[in-house]
């Protein structure tokens, strides 16, 4: 059975529990009050042949590019989010993306799936879940 293809370029409409999520991976509050207020796009390249997936996060703050192969670890200088380098895989989970991320913090990573035209992303990290969902342009 086939995959889903993520490619496109989204944006945010919806954002639930952000700040709670940022504290737990020890932003200071002046930083987490910011991130909590922007609202960002996502576009994501996706070869459903290789598997190949880039994503960028884009914010008027800061930007975040995420390059990988679904089904192999690599290393993730997570330095733009909090500073850390995790050992990420990111599989398939039936059509959700499912993200595993290894480092100092516990139980971190998310989930990506599409509903429609929202793409839905929950992230992790000991214990604290965050949600955003966002629309394809």
């Amino acid at each position: 059975m086939s995959k889903p293809d993520y490619s496109g370029t989204f944006n945010m409409v919806e954002q639930t529990n952000m700040d709670s999520y940022l504290g737990a991976l020890d932003l200071n509050f002046a930083l987490r009050k910011i991130v909590c207020l922007l609202s960002p796009s996502k576009e994501i390249t996706h070869d459903l042949a290789s598997g190949d997936m880039k994503i960028r996060t884009l914010t008027t703050f800061k930007n975040f590019n995420m390059e990988f192969t679904i089904g192999k670890e690599f290393t993730e200088d997570l330095g733009p989010v909090d500073g850390r380098i995790c050992q990420t895989t990111v599989s398939w989970e039936g059509d959700n993306l499912l993200c595993v991320q290894k480092g100092e913090k516990e139980g971190r990573g998310w989930t990506h799936w599409l509903e429609g035209d929202k793409l839905h992303l929950e992230m992790r990290v000991a214990g604290i879940t965050a949600k955003q969902v966002f629309k394809k342009a």
